[in-house]
């Protein structure tokens, strides 16, 4: 494969029509769909459930973020080993372990178990969650390395739209069969739609990724010794957060409303504001660097979660989480497209994973921390943790930005087999005109990992 381009200042627009017409395209999308929305539905369908039968926020929440952080450090690990040995080899056991971990978390949280037992059961059903959304990112990466500059964005944006789709989907559909046949039937639904979307994605072999085997003897280093990769991990870290948050202190506020069953309604609000501003992300062409607009967004990010706490009502709590929910979608597509520049073709699908992996960290964090101030405080002050979250996530992009600038010829890099760095004469590089450059090294048939960035 030829080396890529940077992504910033893409000089082009690429409309969805012509990325959707991409050979095999739809192939992979369709089955990916199903496949990913139950990752909207694991969380909020296992705080409905221990609520209902544990009656408690606080255990509801902790249980959802044993299973969130379960995904997010196993998540990485699955995405490696797709890099390694395809994404098939990786699914199929997946989505098996996943259905069996969640039928036993039902079984047990109906059968009024005691609390630690549901931990046992969450661990495997976060940490066999299908990395989707990494995958098929990959798939397009994949696809699209000889196309204009601006595909790779508008892919991206597509990505970033579909996930915020599936929150729009995901809550509103596990909230409705949850109240409206029984607290079990959401957590059924999504690992029936992750069994049939996981084997189905599994099938579309002919548009994965090549394997990048691991060189017998050497040492395999992970994309997170990237610089880079760590900040904007970090910087997903404080989204989840915003999502895990407003899950259980959306829920509470319809409770105390009198209104339970809106609260999928206003979630799905939030992320269909996020959904809206993807979609118009992504039919920009942007000429500011996508450094920039990381910082930019993340900052309105954090000034709308400011107003959450304050709403008086389930139709202010809408308003402000539309507002919310419009910086989403920009602030992840930026991430993908920067943590895409900054690693090698053979960890690619891990560091996407990385990201996502952090999200679900941080809904963990999110979601835990906000239970706890709700059973305390009462619903609005679970709204603290969002501007909270985001807010360190900001600090942590304003201070650390100069990591975000792709490698230039002449950064030294590490193998991503070997763990070795080379001399700058061994690294090649490839860019846009008036943009920096995106070094992609090859030695032999070791790719090479960003092993310091230029600020």
């Amino acid at each position: 494969m030829t080396a890529r381009r940077t992504v910033d200042n893409a000089p082009a627009r690429v409309g969805y029509g012509t990325l959707l017409r991409t050979p095999g395209a739809r192939g992979f999308l369709v089955p990916a769909f199903a496949a990913r929305l139950p990752y909207a539905m694991l969380s909020l369908g296992i705080v409905l459930l221990v609520l209902d039968t544990h009656g408690s926020y606080g255990t509801a929440g902790a249980v959802a973020a044993v299973s969130a952080v379960a995904q997010a450090f196993v998540g990485p690990q699955t995405g490696r080993l797709a890099d390694r040995f395809g994404q098939s080899a990786v699914l199929l056991p997946s989505v098996l372990v996943h259905a069996v971990s969640v039928g036993a978390l039902i079984a047990l949280a109906l059968g009024h178990a005691p609390v630690w037992t549901l931990f046992l059961a969450a661990a495997p059903a976060g940490a066999s969650v299908p990395q989707i959304g990494a995958m098929v990112r990959a798939r397009w990466v994949t696809k699209l390395a000889d196309s204009s500059p601006g595909t790779l964005n508008t892919a991206f944006a597509f990505e970033s739209v579909t996930d915020e789709f599936t929150f729009v989907v995901g809550p509103v559909l596990a909230t409705a069969v949850a109240t409206g046949v029984t607290p079990a039937a959401g957590l059924v639904a999504e690992a029936a739609l992750t069994v049939i979307g996981g084997l189905a994605f599994a099938a579309q072999r002919s548009t994965a990724p090549a394997r990048h085997p691991q060189v017998p003897g050497t040492r395999r280093v992970s994309a997170l010794a990237s610089p880079g990769v760590r900040l904007l991990a970090g910087a997903f870290l404080g989204v989840g957060t915003v999502f895990g948050a407003m899950q259980v202190s959306v829920t509470a506020f319809a409770e105390a409303a009198g209104r339970p069953g809106a609260s999928g309604i206003v979630y799905g609000v939030f992320a269909g504001g996020s959904m809206l501003a993807g979609v118009l992300y992504g039919m920009v062409a942007w000429r500011r660097s996508a450094r920039g607009r990381m910082l930019g967004s993340y900052a309105l990010l954090v000034l709308g979660c400011s107003t959450l706490w304050a709403m008086p009502s389930l139709t202010t709590l809408a308003f402000a989480g539309l507002v919310c929910g419009l910086a989403i979608a920009p602030t992840l597509i930026t991430g993908y497209t920067l943590v895409e520049t900054l690693v090698p073709d053979g960890a690619k699908t891990e560091a996407f994973t990385w990201l996502t992996g952090a999200i679900g960290l941080g809904l963990a964090a999110g979601s835990t921390v906000a239970g706890r101030l709700i059973d305390g405080h009462g619903p609005s002050a679970g709204f603290l943790v969002p501007v909270a979250g985001a807010g360190l996530g900001l600090l942590a992009l304003a201070l650390l930005r100069r990591l975000l600038v792709a490698p230039t010829p002449g950064t030294a890099r590490i193998s991503v087999s070997s763990g070795v760095a080379l001399a700058p004469s061994a690294v090649t590089a490839a860019g846009d005109p008036g943009a920096p450059g995106r070094a992609v090294a090859r030695s032999g048939a070791a790719a090479q990992l960003v092993g310091a960035s230029k600020g």
